[in-house]
């Protein structure tokens, strides 16, 4: 008999992979190896350099708009400065939600 074809091996797979996720899932925050590194990388997102990219990408954005005569590149500017203050915070919302 072959396994692979088997619908209730395939069910089993799926169910044991699952499983395997969820536990890596749960275990987001009990190694601190990395945490310096997630601290350092959110303070660059929502401190200088991220405000700093954020004007950066509005300035050029609303230069290329100025110069095609649209506010779209603008726009893109200001939705990268959102992304950039409020994103670490959902990030760390998803990662850290209880279902």
């Amino acid at each position: 008999m072959n396994f692979i074809n088997n619908p209730a091996v395939r069910k089993s797979a799926l169910l044991v992979g699952l499983m395997a996720a969820a536990a890596a899932a749960n275990a987001s925050e009990e190694g601190t190896e990395f945490k310096a590194l997630y601290d350092m990388l959110v303070g660059w997102s929502e401190g200088y350099l991220g405000k700093a990219l954020a004007i950066a990408a509005f300035l050029t954005g609303a230069i290329v708009g100025f110069a095609k005569s649209t506010a779209m590149p603008a726009l893109v500017g200001v939705v990268f400065a959102v992304v950039f203050s409020i994103g670490p915070g959902i990030i760390a919302g998803m990662m850290t939600a209880v279902i």
